[in-house]
C-alpha cells in the first residue's frame, strides 16, 4: 500500500506543480482556436459573397435595356391601291420600338424621313394584301425594314428594334 500511497502523493505533485501551466495552456489553445475560427469565418463569408455575385452577373447581362416607345404621330392615312369600287382608306397608327437611348434620338430626328417612307410604302398596298392577320404582319414587316434602311443610312446603325400597329383601321 506505500506504493499506492507513493503513486498518489507524486501524481498530486505533478497536479500541484501543473496547475501554474495549465491557464496558460489553455489560454493559447483559446487563441490559436479563436484566430482559426475567425479566419475560416471571413474566408466563409468572402466566398459566400463571391461565389453569387458571379452566378448573379450572366444574368444581369442576359437582361435587355428597357423598351423605349415613340409614336410617329399623327397616325397614318393613305388611300389604298387597287380597283376603284369607291374610297378605299387605311389609318394606322404606328410605334417603333428601340433600347437605346442614341437610336431614339436618332428616331425622333429623322421622323420625318421615316414618315414619308411609311406613307410611300402603306399607299402601295391593296385591300387583299391586309385582309388578313398574315399580310398586316408582312406589312408591319415591310414597314420595319423600311424605317430601318432609313436609319441604317442616316445614321450607320439600324436604330429600331421592332414596329408595332397600334391602331390598323381599314374603310
Amino acid at each position: 500500500m506505500a506504493a499506492a500511497a507513493d503513486k498518489t502523493k507524486k501524481t498530486a505533485d505533478k497536479d500541484k506543480s501543473a496547475k501554474p501551466r495549465s491557464p496558460l495552456l489553455i489560454t493559447a489553445l483559446v487563441a490559436v482556436l479563436a484566430a482559426g475560427a475567425a479566419g475560416a469565418g471571413v474566408w466563409f463569408f468572402t466566398q459566400s459573397k463571391h461565389e453569387p455575385a458571379t452566378a448573379e452577373a450572366p444574368k444581369k447581362g442576359a437582361t435587355p435595356a428597357p423598351a423605349q416607345y415613340f409614336a410617329l404621330e399623327p397616325a397614318f392615312v393613305v388611300n389604298l391601291n387597287g380597283p376603284i369600287d369607291g374610297p378605299r382608306y387605311l389609318q394606322v397608327e404606328v410605334q417603333l420600338m428601340t433600347r437605346d437611348a442614341a437610336a431614339l434620338e436618332a428616331i425622333k430626328t429623322h421622323a420625318p424621313a421615316l414618315r414619308a417612307n411609311l406613307l410611300m410604302l402603306f399607299s402601295q398596298v391593296s385591300p387583299e394584301q391586309i385582309a388578313d392577320v398574315s399580310g398586316k404582319q408582312k406589312l408591319q414587316g415591310e414597314a420595319l425594314a423600311a424605317v430601318q434602311k432609313v436609319l441604317k443610312a442616316e445614321t450607320g446603325s439600324n436604330g429600331a428594334d421592332d414596329l408595332l400597329f397600334t391602331s390598323f383601321v381599314t374603310q
